[in-house]
């Protein structure tokens, strides 16, 4: 599973590339602008990027590629983009792409090159290994266990005790989880995320009595992962 950031205006085209990474099992995030991309980009851990080289507002593709490259952020970028002429895509490249797609593509052929970019990014297995505390999740397998005892995961609470270890002692917010591990760019009014994080807390927590919980609510804000005194929430729990 692959932690996926879309940073394309062009909704219908970003939505259309999220549907494939998410038929795969991995987890697209989508920006619409440059601005909201650069943050996310630079704030977030991510195993592929795929960039809009045109993009609106003032922080176009080639600008979110240098300033990754020039804060020593190595994550794969495909960059896409309707300037079919050989300078530009030199440009793309040179500013730090790893790789150069020409609009109109092919969704499989964009799938297979973000596979090989992301396998050959991956120096061993122990990069597909995420721990905090006592938990650990390895993402090739998949497989989770706690205190050396395995818990059994439907795929989607794979993806979302992945995505918390990969944000840990952080409020998660709903929106941030409905993005990141629904595909939701909106808050739909459901409880789909508190229902979610119940049976993902009794199979972390609640089945594993001698160890301290984990997983706490933020009221009305989201939920944490976290083994902290202070943890935000901690007193508050269950909830």
């Amino acid at each position: 599973m692959w932690n996926c950031l879309i940073i394309e205006d062009d909704r219908e085209n970003a939505h259309y590339i999220a549907d494939g990474f998410r038929e795969l099992g991995h987890w697209p995030v989508v920006c619409y602008d440059g601005v909201e991309g650069l943050q996310r980009a630079t704030t977030e851990p991510w195993d592929i990027i795929v960039l809009d080289r045109m993009l609106p507002n003032q922080v176009d593709g080639l600008s979110i590629l240098t300033t990754l490259r020039g804060v020593g952020i190595k994550t794969p970028v495909i960059v896409l983009s309707a300037l079919t002429a050989l300078d530009e895509r030199v440009r793309g490249l040179k500013s730090g792409g790893d790789d150069y797609l020409t609009k109109p593509f092919a969704l499989i052929e964009l799938l297979t090159r973000a596979e090989a970019l992301v396998r050959r990014s991956k120096s061993s297995d122990t990069d597909r290994i995420l721990q905090y505390a006592d938990i650990r999740l390895d993402l090739t397998v998949p497989r989770a266990t706690r205190a050396g005892r395995p818990i059994a995961l439907q795929p989607r609470e794979c993806r979302l005790l992945a995505y918390m270890l990969m944000h840990p002692d952080q409020i998660l917010t709903r929106a941030m989880l409905l993005g990141a591990v629904w595909g939701y760019q909106f808050n739909p009014q459901t409880n789909v995320i508190d229902a979610a994080i119940s049976r993902l807390r009794q199979k972390v927590d609640g089945d594993f009595a001698s160890s301290s919980p984990l997983i706490h609510t933020v009221r009305g804000v989201g939920y944490t992962l976290s083994n902290k005194q202070d943890a935000p929430g901690k007193a508050q729990d269950p909830a």
